[in-house]
């Protein structure tokens, strides 16, 4: 038997129970004490049960069995203690050998009682297994909600994703779901059929034309995809394909939504995302064709699904996973010598230009991420094309093709996705190519206002002499030798020239008409920069004094019907009134003008322009979030709404007025219901929104005594749900790149944060005092009650993390505000919000560590906190400190022994 310890009077007492008032340095002593203490009764049982095995007891059997059971009982005892195992955990943190022992020493104790006869001493062991093996994972069990069927906040996230969102990167949209998962404790089955389920609705509700397909490859490229990065995330692939079955099992009752899909769709939409959940490893092949069997039968008994106009056309579906390997191979193309085969490349980009075979393309590259290669090969190719010398009238007239091509396909891509999948990241100056230039100081794009007088629009004057002769003598736009760069760029001075002509009656409209006939005639790229600079030009115009600019807008907007036209004109035609319709849209609501661009059927501006007219924007902000809440879900029209809303109001007012609404709840299950929707509401521009939450509006509430009644509980516990939502978002993702929806707004009402925290040498901020606190202090520890600056050392500074980083400086000091609140002597509501935003923190971090936002919380904040009595528990305490820092072990170990 092994040699009895000084600790174990007390472990082998009746109340194995253990207590210290001491210094810190004094209970982490305790917590190795007991590790060793543990080692011992483990050896100790050991020896027993192998006493009892060979029968080597100098008794009868039953005392033999009666000493094993003492060691078991003891060892259950002392393991029951949550707040013992609270200490050894952090004794296995601090002494990773004896840990190693500790687990050896169990094996060998399993070995031994696997053959024991006594199946009550068996299980007894076993129970106590269970507990030693639980120390580790004391912080990583939480309760899954069984008793939830539907989640908006994930729905609201993929519709947001699928319907703004299609070039994001797949990894930040997975980590973006894992961490709503994790926050709302949702079960894989459940998660995987409200991403489903989402997919479908958004499928249903997308308008025809780009949108569409935007939205099929979203769900059927792009979803699997990021499913198959889950799985990664899961436990076990078995487990998460058994999970993804049960999801699809889950699906097949929704059979409404279901036939919905397939009627829009004109195909089984389940078939072919069965076959690519099947194709990426997601579900095994005898659950794909079980699933298929499901559908099919139910398929039977559902609304005919084909008319006789459409039983012919191909669905949307077939040819975006068609479209995906043609991608592949229009970019194998793209990186061949285009100087050697320029009819061939030719042919394939006419190719792609004709029905709607360039948007079904580039959705498919948007969803696989290849669209920002996809726009690079074209930027080089229309490089390429921009100066051809000694040339002939054929190869002249290929050049212009391709220029023109490439160019209106880049104005398309830039105006679909946005301009950020244009613009590469390292080149400068002389270095960015001319449409790259062009598209930044040129090209008319929502928030962006041009300066018609910019130098952009004033190139060698020489150069615009000869282009507007060259406009107004000729019969037809020359083609050899053109540098179609520097046409571009002298359009807009030329059209000036024009326009003052015109004005001045130099010119007579006919004049005008075949000027803008020779501009859109051979290429289309001329009329676009032309239109580019026009729009900028009407905006400085008086109400009198547009009629011409916009009369020019109209004649460069109708096709030319003419014989003498290059290849593909008419497909261009196409392509260039899409771009001149939404380079116009603005400016043509702001002056209350109507030009009729020629229609090609389908709605090429769906959410555009959706507030209602003369309504203040308030009032839709609350009536539309009126209408989500009352649904429970947010559909793709409401979130383009928001979204507009949030570009006009700015961030602050966007969530301020957002917040009084939630305020404004009385009841539970609405204000819960309302923390989710807002979650997903804010994923707009969730970096900004947390800042403003955190930084101005949950301080000016904790610290203003008659605001302090509007955060008692029901609307107070979601407010604290939804601000810790946010910090934990944005923490865990603020060091990524923001997507482009969130690049494009601007920050005129964001306050600078290092102007609003100073951290100078002249006014040092508390927050710079902090950081010169000395780590080994002893105020730290010895004296909780002292409020001084050392005492207010937070794990984030030992980790030197950044405090210029603007969301790094609002969670330090939104916690230095926690601390005050819990150290003062008056209580209310604001100090039951602190309490309800640790216990939500707790809720959602697995553990509080180097990291999270809690590294931020001062240490001296954990003694405070276990004052609470909802949250003085060990386990709450291991949860709010740093464990991987030593001095949140001390500080751990120390409030967990004073329990």
């Amino acid at each position: 038997m092994p040699l009895v310890p000084r600790w174990c009077p007390t472990l082998l007492s009746s109340q194995p129970s253990v207590s210290c008032h001491g210094k810190a340095e004094e209970c982490i002593g305790l917590c190795r004490a007991l590790l060793s203490a543990l080692h011992w009764l483990l050896r100790c049982t050991a020896a027993s049960a192998e006493r009892l095995r060979e029968g080597l007891e100098a008794g009868t059997p039953a005392a033999g069995e009666k000493q094993l059971a003492m060691c078991l009982q003891r060892l259950e005892k002392t393991l029951s203690s949550t707040k013992n195992r609270a200490l050894l955990h952090i004794a296995k943190l601090e002494e990773a050998s004896s840990w190693t022992a500790i687990e050896h020493s169990l094996l060998k104790l399993g070995e031994i009682l696997a053959n024991l006869s006594n199946p009550q001493l068996r299980s007894q062991a076993e129970q106590c297994g269970t507990l030693i093996r639980s120390i580790p994972m004391m912080l990583s069990v939480h309760a899954e909600q069984m008793n939830k069927t539907g989640f908006p906040t994930v729905h609201a996230v993929i519709l947001l994703e699928g319907t703004m969102n299609l070039t994001g990167e797949t990894q930040s949209l997975v980590e973006q779901l894992t961490m709503v998962k994790r926050m709302q404790h949702i079960p894989t089955p459940l998660f995987v059929l409200e991403i489903w389920k989402a997919c479908f609705v958004g499928l249903i509700e997308s308008p025809e034309g780009t949108e569409e397909l935007k939205w099929t490859a979203f769900t059927f490229l792009k979803i699997p995809q990021v499913l198959v990065k889950l799985k990664k995330y899961s436990h076990g692939d078995k487990d998460f394909t058994e999970d993804v079955n049960c999801a699809f099992e889950f699906l097949l009752k929704l059979t409404p939504l279901l036939d919905k899909a397939d009627q829009r769709c004109n195909c089984d939409c389940t078939n072919f995302l069965l076959q690519e959940c099947g194709k990426q490893g997601l579900l095994s092949e005898a659950s794909v064709n079980s699933l298929m069997a499901k559908r099919k039968a139910d398929r039977e008994h559902a609304p005919q699904q084909k008319s006789g106009e459409n039983a012919n056309i191909q669905p949307n579906i077939q040819l975006i996973l068609r479209a995906e390997p043609t991608v592949t191979n229009i970019l194998k193309t793209m990186d061949a010598d285009h100087s050697k085969s320029p009819e061939g490349l030719l042919g394939v980009l006419g190719h792609m230009l004709s029905g709607k075979s360039l948007d079904l393309l580039l959705a498919a590259a948007a969803a696989t991420g290849k669209l920002k290669s996809f726009a690079r090969k074209f930027i080089n190719l229309n490089e390429f094309t921009t100066y051809g010398s000694e040339e002939s009238t054929k190869p002249a007239s290929v050049r212009a093709l391709l220029f023109d091509i490439s160019f209106l396909m880049l104005c398309h891509v830039a105006q679909t996705y946005g301009s950020e999948v244009i613009l590469s990241e390292s080149r400068t100056g002389a270095d960015v190519p001319f449409f790259e230039t062009w598209m930044q100081t040129c090209m008319p794009e929502e928030g962006k206002i041009l300066n018609p007088d910019h130098p952009c629009f004033r190139p060698d004057s020489t150069k615009v002499e000869s282009l507007v002769a060259l406009l107004n003598n000729s019969s037809e736009m020359k083609l050899v030798q053109m540098k179609w760069h520097e046409a571009c760029l002298s359009i807009s001075a030329a059209i000036l020239e024009i326009l003052n002509a015109w004005e001045n009656g130099v010119l007579a409209f006919e004049s005008i008409q075949k000027i803008t006939d020779n501009i859109k005639g051979k290429v289309c790229s001329l009329a676009v920069c032309a239109v580019a600079w026009l729009v900028a030009h009407v905006r400085m115009l008086g109400l009198d004094e547009r009629e011409k600019s916009l009369q020019m807008i109209r004649q460069l907007a109708g096709p030319l019907f003419s014989e003498n036209t290059l290849q593909f004109y008419n497909e261009r035609v196409v392509i260039m009134n899409s771009i001149l319709e939404r380079m116009c849209a603005d400016v043509l609501q702001q002056t209350a003008t109507q030009i009729k661009f020629p229609s090609t059927g389908v709605d090429t501006m769906p959410y555009w322009n959706l507030l209602p007219p003369k309504r203040p924007i308030k009032e839709v902000l609350t009536d539309i979030f009126a209408k989500v809440l009352e649904k429970g879900w947010v559909d793709s029209r409401s979130i383009h709404i928001f979204d507009t809303l949030l570009h006009m109001g700015g961030v602050y007012w966007f969530c301020n007025n957002l917040i009084k609404e939630l305020l404004k709840e009385t009841r539970k299950e609405h204000a819960l219901r309302a923390v989710e929707l807002l979650y997903s509401i804010f994923c707009l521009d969730m970096q900004q929104v947390t800042l403003v939450l955190l930084g101005h509006i949950l301080p000016g509430l904790l610290t203003d005594s008659s605001k302090w009644h509007s955060l008692m509980d029901p609307p107070g516990t979601a407010l604290a749900k939804l601000a810790v939502w946010c910090a934990l978002s944005s923490y865990s993702s603020h060091k990524g790149q923001a997507s482009t929806r969130q690049k494009k707004r601007h920050r005129e009402d964001i306050e600078d944060y290092i102007s609003l925290f100073p951290l100078d040498d002249v006014q040092p901020s508390k927050l710079m005092r902090l950081l010169s606190s000395n780590e080994d202090d002893a105020n730290i520890l010895s004296s909780p009650t002292d409020r001084s600056m050392s005492s207010s050392l937070s794990a984030s500074q030992l980790h030197t993390v950044n405090m210029r980083d603007p969301l790094n400086r609002v969670l330090a000091n939104l916690f230095l505000l926690i601390s005050s609140i819990l150290g003062s002597r008056t209580a209310g509501p604001h100090t039951q919000f602190v309490q309800w935003f640790m216990e939500e923190c707790v809720d959602c971090l697995e553990q509080g560590g180097r990291g999270s936002v809690l590294q931020f919380m001062p240490f001296t904040t954990v003694s405070e906190l276990v004052k609470v009595s909802a949250m003085s528990s060990p386990k709450v305490v291991l949860a709010i400190t740093d464990l991987s820092l030593p001095l949140g072990r001390q500080v751990a170990a120390k409030a967990i022994a004073a329990l």
